[in-house]
């Protein structure tokens, strides 16, 4: 099996221990970039841990863009995806941090 086609099955299959693996690390990545935009509203916590915040926020949109752009490389027709209702959610999620 070939990386794209590997990749395909962890990304977009949930049936393999891999697959499970990659959505609840996934899951948990998105909660956790929530809560961190969420106590970045917070006016006295951003002064505390502004800094912090900042480079979290900066590293989940490198994750989430790494993994939108292995998402269109592991499918057949990355055009078809990045157009389709799922392709441009995750390309929403990461377009307002830069």
């Amino acid at each position: 099996m070939n990386v794209r086609n590997r990749l395909h099955e962890v990304i977009f299959e949930a049936d393999t221990p891999e697959g499970k693996l990659f959505d609840v690390l996934l899951i948990l990545s998105i909660i956790i970039s929530v809560i961190l935009v969420m106590l970045d509203s917070v006016g006295s916590i951003r002064q505390s841990y502004g800094k912090l915040l900042y480079i979290g926020e900066w590293l989940f949109t490198i994750f989430f863009s790494i993994e939108y752009l292995l998402r269109l490389f592991s499918v057949g027709r990355p055009l078809a995806y990045a157009t389709s209702f799922y392709g441009i959610v995750d390309l929403m999620a990461v377009l307002p941090t830069y």
